[in-house]
């Protein structure tokens, strides 16, 4: 018995770009090329119709883009794994690649063997990015955390701390050398920038976006 061949799908719009790669597949006896495609449109139709192992997409392409392949793979529950080879290494396009559900990221400046054995990585179910992916999205990750940070004043940070200790409002009123009425007025700002509604809540959310250790 022959051993299984890993059935792959590629989609690119550059024409002289797609043949090199689907050349390389070829030559590769432990994959098969099963479809070429030109826009995300037809990709996505030739994903639903046979359902290759993997495939292998360009981000930017005509009709529907390459997230857009993915998301639709994933919303309709599709056993196809996703593959990005792409010119755009932007740290937003990666990281929405990624959180999207891609099993690879690949640079079109990768060699075709490169790009064959992420192929065969991937069906195997692991996950390949590049060198210059991983960096974005680390970056991205980094921007979005930050951003994900309420502004806190330095006295809303000590109560926020003393709220996660464990103390009342009068406890902690004391320890600051403030009025109950004006820790009050603290909890209710943190309460108002967490989206929250509760102390429990507030710790909760606070330890999530990284604001206490």
């Amino acid at each position: 018995m022959s051993p299984h061949r890993t059935r792959v799908l590629v989609a690119d719009d550059h024409p002289l770009y797609r043949e090199g790669v689907v050349r390389a597949i070829k030559e590769r006896p432990d994959l098969e090329l099963v479809c070429e495609c030109d826009d995300g449109r037809a990709a996505l139709e030739e994903i639903r119709r046979l359902e290759p192992d993997v495939a292998l997409l360009d981000v930017k392409m005509p009709e529907l883009d390459g997230t857009g392949v993915l998301n639709a793979v994933d919303r309709e529950k599709l056993p196809t794994r996703i593959a990005f080879l792409s010119a755009y290494l932007d740290a937003p396009v990666v990281y929405t690649a990624v959180a999207g559900g891609a099993a690879a990221y690949l640079s079109k400046e990768a060699d075709r063997q490169e790009i064959c054995d992420a192929i065969a990585a991937v069906a195997r179910g692991q996950t390949v990015f590049a060198a210059e992916a991983q960096a974005g999205i680390a970056q991205e990750v980094r921007m979005r955390r930050e951003d994900d940070r309420p502004a806190l004043s330095a006295r809303e940070q000590e109560v926020l701390a003393l709220t996660a200790k464990g103390r009342s409002a009068p406890q902690i009123a004391e320890q600051l050398y403030l009025s109950t009425a004006t820790v009050k007025t603290h909890l209710q700002r943190l309460y108002e920038k967490l989206g929250v509604s509760d102390r429990a809540a507030a710790v909760a959310e606070a330890m999530r976006r990284g604001l206490l250790e």
